[in-house]
């Protein structure tokens, strides 16, 4: 199993991570990228705004993943932040993170384990 860096506004964070709950992340972005996209075009439209539904992404391994966002309160993909919370039986840690850098480092560890 390979070990995932997300870079967070200060620092970073590693642990292991498997390359299929990875590509289920990116499934789970994608999505939310598309939600972004469509709360951005009502908006910029001035057609009124259909709630789109968060993302709420969970996984369950060696440290326990948790990655939250609701597209509805950001005018653009490029302006998204997502909570991530990664815990396990010693330490939990909370903070947000800039959707782009997720998707980055994603990105990077999926090419590294391909």
């Amino acid at each position: 199993m390979a070990q995932l860096t997300l870079n967070l506004v200060q620092g970073s964070v590693t642990f292991n991570f498997s390359t299929d709950s990875a590509k289920a992340l990116k499934l789970e972005i994608d999505q939310l990228m598309q939600s972004l996209k469509t709360v951005a075009a009502n908006a910029a439209s001035g057609g009124r705004p259909k709630p789109e539904k968060p993302m709420e992404y969970r996984h369950t391994g060696e440290v326990f993943l948790e990655v939250f966002c609701n597209p509805n309160i950001y005018p653009s993909p490029f302006a998204a932040k997502v909570l991530l919370t990664v815990r396990d039986e010693r330490i939990r840690l909370t903070t947000e993170a800039e959707l782009t850098r997720l998707i980055e480092d994603l990105g990077q560890y999926l090419e590294q384990v391909a």
